[in-house]
């Protein structure tokens, strides 16, 4: 008993008081949350415009990408795995708007924001029904750039399927292939026109739910600024042929667009 009163006092004269002494069950402290970092890639052609926001986004803790050339911009794409792709329209080599028809139609998920002059009311029509999520005309407020990227990255959640190159699942044994683009039928590829396999992309890539024909168009006729209806009609209408048999049906909606869904 006396050896243990002495033992404590010695503790305490070296500084520990019971007090300052954990219990023994007493829980572990919580390892502070892991800050998750947004993965940029901003496609623009500007060196100095480039130049900027690389360095703006760096200093708010993002990681970004970069390309200036319209035709390497797929690839890139593919590479980086980004949350969110800042884009510009007039790019060398292959017009913005037509990077992401072909992105959005090889199951390219990542939010798109445009950046760019074309600020008319048509252009912006033009740029979100082609599959854009966001656009912001030149010149913009950085702040306001910084907030509208954070946002899109938020709403697109966690990147693991795209960074496991998981494409849309599969609809009535037709599957978008994530590293072709190609689609195929039960493993086999279709056997497909470039305007049809467009066509087919985006329509597997929300199946069961309209789609406008004006964006259709857009997607499949990337360099055609003015929408004709009759061309996007003689498409379907082929199409409509090649998924015969498929256990799919393409539907027609009057004055809306077209559905793809599995035949009764």
């Amino acid at each position: 008993m006396v050896a243990a009163e002495a033992v404590k006092r010695l503790s305490i004269g070296l500084g520990e008081t019971p007090s300052s002494r954990a219990p023994a069950d007493a829980p572990a402290r919580c390892a502070p949350a892991k800050v998750r970092v947004v993965k940029l890639l901003l496609i623009e052609d500007n060196l100095a415009m480039q130049t900027t926001l690389v360095r703006s986004f760096e200093r708010r803790g993002m990681q970004v990408a970069t390309c200036a050339d319209g035709a390497r911009a797929i690839d890139r794409w593919q590479a980086s795995q980004p949350d969110v792709v800042l884009l510009d329209l007039s790019l060398p080599g292959r017009d913005g708007l037509e990077v992401l028809a072909q992105a959005r139609a090889a199951g390219l998920a990542a939010p798109v924001l445009i950046l760019t002059a074309r600020g008319t009311v048509g252009d912006r029509i033009i740029g979100l029904n082609a599959g854009a999520d966001d656009y912001l005309p030149k010149p913009f407020d950085l702040d306001e750039l910084e907030a509208r990227v954070q946002a899109l990255a938020r709403r697109a959640g966690p990147r693991a399927d795209r960074e496991a190159g998981v494409g849309p699942p599969a609809f009535c044994g037709m599957r978008i292939e994530p590293d072709s683009g190609a689609v195929t039928l039960h493993g086999e590829p279709m056997e497909l026109a470039p305007r049809e396999l467009a066509l087919l992309r985006a329509l597997l890539a929300q199946p069961g739910r309209a789609v406008a024909k004006e964006r259709l168009y857009a997607l499949v006729f990337p360099q055609q600024a003015q929408f004709q209806a009759e061309a996007i009609e003689v498409v379907a209408y082929r199409l409509r042929k090649r998924i015969a048999g498929s256990g799919a049906q393409l539907v027609t909606l009057r004055g809306l667009g077209y559905l793809l869904k599995a035949a009764a």
